[in-house]
This record gives C-alpha cells, sequence and structure tokens, in this order.
C-alpha cells in the first residue's frame, strides 16, 4: 500500500452548518491525516480555473456561484491510498445515494452542495493541492 496525499474541500454548506470540525473528525478517525488546511473564500477566477473541465457544461455557472458563496476549507490529506480512501469517506456524489455514515450522507443537501469534493485520481490531487497550497505548505510535521 501506498502513503499518498490527496486534495478535499469542506464546502460552502457544510461550513455554514458548522460541520467543519466534525467532517475532520470523520477523515481522521478513518486513517487520514490533515497535513495543511486553510479556510478561504474563493476567488471567481481561481474557482473558474479549478473547475475548468466542467466550463462547457450547463451546471458550470451555478456551480461556481456556490463555490464562491461562502468559505470552504482547502485541505491536504494523507494516509494509506489516500485517493481511494477519500472518495470511499465522502461517499456517492448524491447525498442521497451516499451509503449511510459517510460525510455526504451526513452533510450533503444535493448532487451540487454534498458537503466536500475529494479528488479523482492521484493526478488530479498534485495539480490541485499545487493550485491551492505551496510547497512549503505541504511539509508533513
Amino acid at each position: 500500500m501506498a502513503v499518498e496525499m490527496t486534495f478535499s474541500i469542506i464546502k460552502p454548506n457544510a461550513v455554514k452548518k458548522n460541520a467543519v470540525g466534525s467532517i475532520i473528525k470523520i477523515f481522521e478517525d478513518k486513517g487520514l491525516k490533515v497535513t495543511a488546511a486553510k479556510m478561504v473564500r474563493l476567488s471567481r477566477s481561481k474557482c473558474e480555473e479549478f473547475y475548468a473541465e466542467h466550463k462547457t457544461r450547463p451546471f458550470f455557472g451555478e456551480l461556481v456561484d456556490f463555490m464562491t458563496s461562502g468559505p470552504v476549507v482547502l485541505m491536504c490529506l494523507k494516509g494509506e491510498n489516500a485517493v481511494s480512501k477519500n472518495r470511499e469517506i465522502m461517499g456517492a456524489t448524491d447525498p442521497k445515494k451516499a451509503e449511510k455514515g459517510t460525510i455526504r450522507a451526513l452533510f450533503g443537501d444535493n448532487m451540487g452542495e454534498n458537503a466536500v469534493h475529494g479528488s479523482d485520481s492521484p493526478v488530479s490531487a498534485d495539480r490541485e493541492l499545487k493550485l491551492f497550497f505551496e510547497s512549503n505548505e505541504l511539509v508533513n510535521p
């Protein structure tokens, strides 16, 4: 098994619900370590850059509006097979289809406001971490 780093965002709806601590505890209880984190309000341009792969999709504008509507928590998570483990912990994109006990089942409101984002591959994780963190912020204490 490989130790990896992955990227996660606690989305505005979960921050608004005051669920940040609960979500981090779930990650930690499942074996992922938070090695870097910061609460920010995403700029529209940074958000559009992050979600560029969805630019031609009909939900793009609504997604950017939502993700810039309030503060988010950006995190680097580290652990054994962190990318796949994070995706398992988050649950299905649609909170109604997510397994009981997953973050999206617990805190998601709908497909768009599903509480968390997680990288879908090690390549995406690397790109997303570089977009939001400086390399010196990712040093494991």
